[in-house]
């Protein structure tokens, strides 16, 4: 039986093992021979994974454009885009047609930083609801706008649709209540929801 000594490269007669570098630092030469540590994140080389998928997965959203309040056609002033408050009228819409009950429009920019407006509307039933959601989320695919997420499907009591700049609320009448978003948001502006269509 042989004994194997250990060297400073690992066991003799064995391939010595490779240095394993931290996962979030790498070290390199500074101008006189130190060693700086250099954070892993800070290198340019260009990212396989599209810009607007690292900041969903950082659970951010991209900056708004630097931009003042604004007066909007109901007289209010407000800081959100004119593509959110598109977007938020669409909602309104799709779910008027699909006979939803009390739908509101809540402005709440600059109040929050995850959205710039909330529609809340109440269903008859959880089947209701699903239609809602449902009509919702195939009117805006139309126009190129898909949900970010959306949850509480199953049970339909309370169903969130999150578009990003635009966040729905689909209650039954005793969640509504319950949870009573309105009365959270007495401050903001609202704004008046669309008329149904000449179909309805």
């Amino acid at each position: 039986m042989t004994n194997k000594r250990q060297d400073k490269t690992g066991w003799a007669g064995e391939r010595p093992r490779p240095r394993i570098k931290s996962s979030h630092e790498k070290v390199k030469a500074g101008p006189h021979g130190s060693r700086a540590k250099v954070s892993a994140r800070s290198k340019t080389a260009p990212s396989m994974v599209p810009e607007g998928e690292k900041d969903r997965a950082r659970g951010s959203r991209k900056p708004r454009p630097a931009q003042g309040p604004r007066e909007d056609a109901s007289g209010g002033w407000s800081a959100a885009t004119e593509s959110a408050r598109d977007t938020a009228a669409a909602i309104a819409a799709a779910a008027i047609d699909k006979k939803a009950e009390r739908v509101q429009i809540l402005d709440v920019a600059g109040k929050v930083d995850y959205a710039d407006f909330l529609v809340i509307m109440t269903g008859r039933s959880d089947r209701h609801a699903q239609a809602l959601a449902q009509g919702i989320e195939d009117e805006l695919k139309k126009k190129g706008i898909r949900p970010v997420a959306v949850e509480g499907l199953p049970q339909a009591r309370w169903v969130l649709m999150d578009f990003g700049e635009v966040v729905v609320h689909i209650f039954q009448d005793d969640a509504r209540q319950l949870y009573d978003i309105e009365g959270l948001w007495l401050d903001a502006h609202r704004l008046p929801p669309p008329t149904p269509t000449a179909s309805e």
